[in-house]
């Protein structure tokens, strides 16, 4: 399977007979990304940056809401995520959990708080940790911290962050490697992962983005 970052919380993951789309985003977040192909969208938020699916081609199944889902043999457990009631910018969120080619992706959409327990159960065992790590109406750098201690993904892909595309105020993701004590290596055009390339301890991959 490969996994190419198209820009913000956009990734396209590319198995041998489907491709999954996530987060779709317009070219108001700094990355303009079109014809993409791919067999399944899906949504995790009900925002103008995740949701822009004009860019995918041809007919994509579109998932948007909790559930269990069977697509072209991709299985997708979506769970909604609480935000705190104090909140006032909060909004629903849904976390994806992808099985792709033996692999388990999960995509943490605009995840806002560290999960709750049940949704960490939900959530964790995941071979590849798509996370967003550049603060503001995500997750700032400590709070994906907290979350990946509570997870425990084998592989941790950070988006979310400023870039020098990027619109928004974002942190760059050099923040959030100083708060995991990571070093910075140089980003990778895409990730190729099978089951014989999960690593025993958990390794952060920076990507570059397409879009």
């Amino acid at each position: 399977m490969e996994i190419y970052w198209l820009g913000h919380g956009c990734f396209r993951l590319r198995g041998r007979d489907a491709t999954v789309v996530t987060d779709p985003c317009p070219p108001t977040t700094g990355y303009r990304i079109s014809r993409v192909p791919g067999d399944i969208i899906t949504i995790s938020q009900d925002a103008a940056e995740s949701s822009y699916t004009q860019a995918v081609n041809g007919e994509p199944k579109l998932v948007t809401g909790p559930g269990e889902y069977e697509i072209a043999g991709v299985l997708i457990s979506a769970i909604r995520t609480e935000h705190s009631p104090d909140d006032p910018d909060a909004r629903r969120n849904i976390a994806y959990v992808i099985d792709l080619d033996d692999i388990r992706i999960c995509h943490l959409g605009g995840l806002r708080q560290v999960p709750n327990a049940d949704e960490a159960e939900a959530l964790s065992a995941a071979d590849v940790l798509i996370i967003p790590v550049g603060g503001g109406k995500v997750l700032d750098a400590a709070k994906a911290a907290e979350t990946l201690s509570l997870l425990e993904p084998k592989i941790v892909l950070p988006m979310q962050y400023k870039t020098d595309a990027s619109t928004g105020e974002l942190d760059p993701v050099e923040k959030f490697l100083r708060e995991m004590g990571a070093e910075a290596k140089p980003p990778e055009s895409r990730l190729t992962v099978t089951r014989r390339d999960i690593p025993s301890d958990t390794s952060i991959v920076l990507l570059n983005y397409r879009g």
